[in-house]
């Protein structure tokens, strides 16, 4: 006999389009049994007589439940589980999965997927996935932002942070960053074919990396492999995650800004995401990674220092365009200078001789300004060395475009020793 729960997930199963054979193989019903209780609508089954039991523990918290599915349908049943043990829930996590399964879309049973694993400390994935985001301090304008993320394909552990690009100079910056937190590199990485990482095929079908992810990889001592075309599953461990990212973490949650979308990142990954029982493995994340990590590859000592190397023209108030930022440059530098862009730097030269280095901004339409540029700026900043630096405009913020003469207002502030 169908219990009255399984007979409400019969017919949302129906109502959301499921065709009965497919119901049948997800309930493990026959299909005459669907068809018959679906005739027969929302009239529940007859039962005996039976004692009184316990209230269910999940009944006061259903209507909360059905509320956050409905705002946000792909939310986690393990997300889910934490809010409602935040408002006194105290019943089991399979109760709410269950509950979760009959009121929330289903697009029907899935195909059963191969799973393959990999020795400790052999290879990592690598991928960006696209967010959409609404940041309080800019509302009303939705922005788009780039997860990156790198998997290790042993002890499932995640690097991940969000980036305003998926440009060449972001992957190799966000490479070194999870290099550095992981502390040490893996024997191989894997790619899909993103146009940063593949650049194409040989004659002979090879594929064709990348430069400047090459001299990386030279410098990290791995190797890249890019997965083969039509075969993104190939990379799994890192796309999987990115579906968990994005239900667990990202729904349903407000932001400030991308500094305070990357901190509660990575409270969640310290404090959830690498902490849990991984669903497949069955070991808990970090206990995994804390006997992988000694077989990954040991850091180089010297940092990674290819460049990229463009020309560009200075503005006529003391600006070099970058990557749709603007870095300051000292008074009277002649009009065309050369940049070099490292993965973490700019460093703009004159005739060969360094004249600036500027941490490279996120974002779009900042302006970074080094004190020491401006004509009467600090002695002592120049012969040291140490510029203080001093960025206007922030991610989120709406730069206007400004007269020359504003720029020039900010100049003598500068040069005054002054706050613009």
């Amino acid at each position: 006999m169908v219990r009255l729960g399984e007979l409400m997930m019969i017919l949302e199963l129906h109502r959301q389009g499921v065709s009965i054979t497919a119901i049948a193989r997800r309930t493990g019903r026959d299909p005459k049994t669907v068809r018959k209780y679906i005739e027969r609508g929302i009239e529940a089954p007859a039962y005996g007589p039976r004692s009184v039991g316990r209230p269910s523990k999940l009944g006061s918290f259903m209507d909360f439940l059905r509320e956050r599915v409905m705002a946000f349908p792909d939310l986690s049943a393990a997300r889910l589980t934490r809010e409602i043990r935040e408002l006194g829930y105290a019943g089991a996590y399979t109760a709410v999965k269950r509950y979760l399964a009959a009121i929330r879309p289903a697009n029907g049973p899935k195909p059963y997927e191969v799973r393959f694993e990999t020795p400790a400390g052999v290879q990592a994935q690598v991928d960006f996935a696209r967010f959409v985001v609404d940041f309080t301090d800019d509302p009303g304008t939705s922005r788009i932002v780039w997860l990156f993320s790198l998997v290790l394909g042993h002890s499932r552990f995640i690097f991940a942070r969000y980036v305003m690009h998926q440009d060449l100079q972001t992957l190799l910056r966000c490479h070194m960053q999870a290099f550095a937190a992981l502390g040490g590199t893996p024997i191989e990485i894997l790619y899909d074919r993103m146009k940063t990482a593949v650049t194409g095929e040989d004659d002979a079908g090879h594929i064709v990396y990348n430069r400047s992810l090459l001299a990386l990889a030279g410098h990290y001592r791995f190797q890249p492999r890019a997965c083969r075309p039509y075969r993104a599953k190939t990379k799994g461990k890192v796309e999987r995650p990115f579906s968990y990212i994005r239900q667990d973490f990202f729904l349903g949650r407000r932001f400030r800004d991308l500094d305070d979308l990357n901190l509660q990142l990575a409270d969640w990954l310290a404090t959830v995401a690498n902490v849990r029982v991984h669903g497949t493995t069955q070991r808990v994340v970090a206990e995994a990674f804390a006997a992988e990590q000694p077989e990954l590859q040991t850091l180089p000592v010297h940092r990674f220092d290819a460049v990229l190397k463009l020309e560009r023209r200075v503005s006529h108030d003391g600006f070099v365009a970058v990557g749709g930022n603007f870095y300051s440059v000292p008074d009277r530098t002649r009009r065309v200078v050369e940049v070099q862009q490292l993965p973490d730097l700019v460093r703009i030269l004159e005739l060969g001789r360094v004249i600036a280095e500027h941490p490279v901004l996120e974002g779009r339409k900042q302006y970074r300004i080094d004190r020491s540029h401006r004509t009467g700026g600090s002695g002592a900043a120049r012969r040291t060395g140490v510029a203080a630096g001093i960025t206007l405009g922030r991610l989120g913020d709406h730069v206007p475009l400004r007269s020359l003469a504003v720029y020039q207002a900010i100049g003598s502030q500068l040069a005054a020793g002054g706050r613009p």
